[in-house]
């Protein structure tokens, strides 16, 4: 299928707008109401995102399906539980999915983040273990958070933390990717050798 590249800005709104969403819902109303009001972000999310780049990427597929499950339990069952340890399954899921893949000589981080760098095999390895250990590590920050603030904390954070945590530590792998970074014609040349590393 034809896609194409999406607009930053685009990107960061479906991304942060039902986060925001979810936040004004809980502010205004209940968690339970915010929940539901998530899942019709998160779907409406994707569907922009198929009609303008004719794509949903991986990632966001991934959550979506997790958020509209664990959201839907919550509302059935009454339970605030099943959205808070959301995020967990989810961190978790990536955090098994990078680390599993390495044990079998694989990176799936391009697929997951919908897109392909131009890397050494071990540039592949190391990216791919940082951020398997990033989404190890937000894990458990989500268990804390959840377990031992208040409902509007662990919301706030929700909202206004974890993008920005994933995107600082986003930027700081910039010098990794800089520096295992493959010129078109030294890709090329190690193509073989990176075969397994590169695809996912």
């Amino acid at each position: 299928m034809d896609k194409t590249t999406p607009h930053p800005l685009f990107k960061l709104a479906t991304e942060l707008g039902p986060l925001i969403v979810f936040f004004v819902a809980n502010a205004k109303f209940n968690l339970f109401v915010a929940t539901g009001a998530f899942m019709v972000a998160i779907v409406a999310a994707m569907i922009a995102s198929y009609v303008v780049v004719k794509h949903v990427p991986m990632m966001a597929l991934v959550t979506g399906v997790i958020v509209i499950v664990f959201g839907t339990l919550t509302l059935v069952l009454h339970d605030e539980t099943f959205i808070k340890v959301k995020p967990t399954i989810i961190y978790g899921l990536f955090a098994a999915i990078l680390g599993g893949g390495l044990l079998f000589g694989r990176s799936f981080i391009a697929i997951m983040f919908d897109q392909m760098f131009n890397l050494t095999p071990h540039g592949w390895r190391i990216l791919t273990m940082r951020w398997a250990l990033f989404f190890f590590a937000m894990a458990i920050l989500n268990e804390i958070i959840w377990r031992t603030q208040s409902t509007d904390f662990w919301v706030a954070f929700k909202a206004f933390g974890v993008i920005p945590l994933t995107m600082a530590f986003a930027i700081a792998q910039m010098p990794l990717t800089r520096r295992y970074h493959l010129e078109p014609a030294s890709l090329e040349a190690s193509e073989a050798d990176a075969g397994d590393v590169t695809k996912g």
